[in-house]
């Protein structure tokens, strides 16, 4: 019993003090294999800024659908909320990630937000000329 005690004992000493040496095992890089062939990794739905220019306020669920597909996660318990989420891994390159939320109030799209911001590119609506003062002024004076 003496004996178990102490070769535990030194077993432990011999632990602890090796934490304290300078000896460091040896380092090597592995070589890369040639040949070996990556895949890029799509999932997802494809989000596109088109895509969300074409969404307006009002727009329906089945028009939101209808542009920019069946969404990824759809909420049971609020049906109100739609995500969409676009990941790209390639092979070769950096990771793309892309998110948009859109949000619905009576079955008519109210909002969104994510990754994609509506741009401005839509053509300029023609503006009503405005009238002259001296238009406005009656006969009567």
């Amino acid at each position: 019993m003496h004996f178990t005690a102490r070769m535990t004992c030194c077993l432990a000493l011999a632990i602890a003090l090796s934490g304290c040496s300078d000896f460091s095992m040896p380092t090597f890089n592995m070589p890369s294999l040639p040949g070996i062939h990556k895949f890029d990794v799509q999932q997802g739905n494809v989000l596109t800024q088109d895509m969300v220019d074409k969404l307006k306020p009002g727009m329906t669920k089945s028009q939101v659908r209808f542009i920019m597909g069946t969404p990824l996660l759809a909420d049971t318990f609020n049906q109100n909320r739609w995500d969409y989420y676009y990941s790209l891994e390639p092979a070769k390159g950096e990771e793309v990630r892309e998110r948009v939320a859109i949000f619905f109030d009576n079955d008519q799209l109210v909002g969104f937000r994510g990754d994609f911001i509506p741009s401005n590119n839509q053509p300029d609506e023609p503006e009503e000329p405005e009238e002259s003062p001296e238009s406005e002024k009656s006969p009567e004076s």
